[in-house]
């Protein structure tokens, strides 16, 4: 059963923020959207903001007291690949370093349509890389929407480069499948309040910039995961990517992958960005630290 707050928060998304988001086609109106949506953040308390610069790659450390210092999940941030910045997922970044105990690096990947694939692909890439050379081990990657498509393709570009993969993969409603084949697609189009079909192909064609939509590195579903480390999908029942989290299981267990696929009942797409305000979004988030903690803990042995 939904929360009171959860009842509260998805009107708000249906009658107000879904229907204006999904109206807009300019690219500098949605990011300023996004980021006033997502202005509201109450962080955790006893942790510390650095901005750093990696390359030409800004980015942003965020530090749970306690934390060790080598330890450190990568985070790419959703947005379509056109909009969002570490500032739009830093509450969700927070609450999953505290969480977990553990040093979260966001990053602000390049975006399309001025920057499209494979320049995302790219950053993610170089910024991991860094993290090994600095020696950060076990290292998780996660991301939610086309982060966690982006978190999934730059481990299988990194595992066919001979890299070591992260100990852990965190997918948060991952869009999976940029040929946009998933059946709920249809089934959910209704009932996501938040995430539209005609938002889901602008992003697409912005991205794609004449590149097949198959490809695994664009799309991670057509892809194969062999000698990925554990797997955690999360994602609501009422999105209209639920199809996406659904194949990526399936598929990622068929390969091998040690998966743990948990579906979200009355949630939308991107709920977690609610934490520290929804019930929902503070459970997930400490399924996913429980998650990092129990995995990263067993590579580290």
């Amino acid at each position: 059963m939904i929360s009171y707050r959860g009842f509260l928060i998805r009107l708000i998304i249906k009658h107000w923020v879904g229907p204006k988001f999904n109206q807009m086609r300019a690219i500098d109106e949605q990011r300023i959207w996004f980021a006033k949506i997502t202005r509201l953040q109450l962080l955790p308390r006893d942790l510390s903001i650095e901005n750093v610069q990696i390359d030409d790659i800004s980015a942003e450390w965020i530090r749970p007291r306690g934390a060790a210092e080598k330890q450190a999940i990568l985070y790419l941030h959703g947005g379509g690949y056109m909009t969002g910045s570490y500032a739009t997922h830093r509450n969700i970044c927070a609450h999953i370093a505290r969480a977990a105990g553990m040093n979260v690096l966001s990053i602000n990947y390049r975006l399309a349509p001025e920057h499209p694939f494979p320049a995302a692909l790219e950053d993610a890439q170089n910024v991991y890389r860094r993290l090994l050379r600095k020696e950060y081990s076990p290292v998780a990657i996660a991301g939610d929407s086309a982060g966690g498509g982006l978190a999934l393709g730059t481990q299988l570009a990194l595992r066919d480069s001979g890299d070591t993969l992260p100990a852990v993969s965190i997918c948060l409603s991952p869009w999976t499948d940029l040929k946009l084949t998933g059946d709920s697609l249809i089934s959910n189009a209704a009932i996501d309040p938040f995430l539209k079909n005609t938002t889901l192909k602008f992003s697409a064609t912005s991205y794609l910039h004449d590149h097949d939509p198959a490809l695994p590195l664009i799309s991670p579903l057509y892809g194969d995961f062999q000698g990925f480390g554990p797997m955690l999908i999360q994602v609501g029942q009422d999105e209209i990517l639920l199809s996406d989290s659904e194949r990526l299981a399936a598929r990622a267990e068929e390969d091998g992958v040690n998966v743990t696929f948990e579906t979200w009942d009355h949630m939308w797409h991107g709920w977690h960005i609610f934490a520290g305000l929804l019930p929902e979004s503070d459970q997930a988030i400490n399924s996913i630290g429980e998650f990092i903690k129990l995995h990263a803990k067993a590579t580290a042995l």
